[in-house]
């Protein structure tokens, strides 16, 4: 790559899903940064759309992982990639947790209003990952806790409000096992001049 590498960049770079955690909690103060500076990021029209739950409950976090897991296999079910055959088969097993065993889980919900909600929260969302990161804090998005927005009890049990959907649900904690981050092929790219 050409130019040199700053702080931000390597950052971002550095930056890789955490599937394994200790059981240190992350600090109030910690998840107060993480979601302010989620809310420095970018929106349409300055629209500002989202909405937090802050998840610190094991009990919680593992009924709303047994929830998830049966919803995603039947959609997984005729999914032919190696990479999904392995995930399928970790659903399957009772033990597995969709949160990795997290101590954190922060909702990022957005608005139904909003007409730029899905990315102004992946915005949001990518922000706090890298804020998280590099404050030596791990994270993970779990597209597959999503399904609770089917559940009328989880979304009641959690406070959200009926015109608010489920967006970005990540787990933070401070890493586990250390997983070397995988390699990034090179972009296609089309230059116009």
């Amino acid at each position: 790559m050409v130019g040199e590498e700053n702080e931000v960049i390597r950052n971002i770079k550095t930056r890789r899903s955490v599937r394994d955690y200790t059981d240190k909690q992350v600090s109030e103060e910690s998840i107060n940064t993480i979601i302010d500076a989620g809310i420095h990021a970018p929106t349409g029209f300055g629209s500002e759309p989202w909405f937090f739950v802050v998840i610190q409950n094991r009990e919680m976090m593992q009924r709303m992982s047994d929830y998830c897991k049966p919803k995603l296999l039947s959609q997984l079910e005729d999914v032919p990639s190696d990479n999904v055959t392995e995930f399928k088969k970790m659903l399957k097993k009772e033990e597995f947790d969709i949160f990795y065993n997290a101590p954190l889980l922060i909702i990022v919900l957005g608005s139904n209003a909003g007409f730029t909600t899905d990315y102004d929260c992946a915005m949001c969302a990518q922000n706090m990952m890298l804020a998280a990161h590099s404050m030596g804090i791990g994270s993970c998005w779990v597209g597959t806790a999503c399904f609770i927005q089917d559940n009328e009890e989880f979304m009641s049990e959690l406070g959200i409000p009926y015109d608010y959907r489920v967006i970005a649900p990540i787990v933070f904690g401070y890493e586990g096992k250390v997983r070397e981050r995988p390699p990034r092929q090179e972009p296609e790219v089309v230059w116009i001049h």
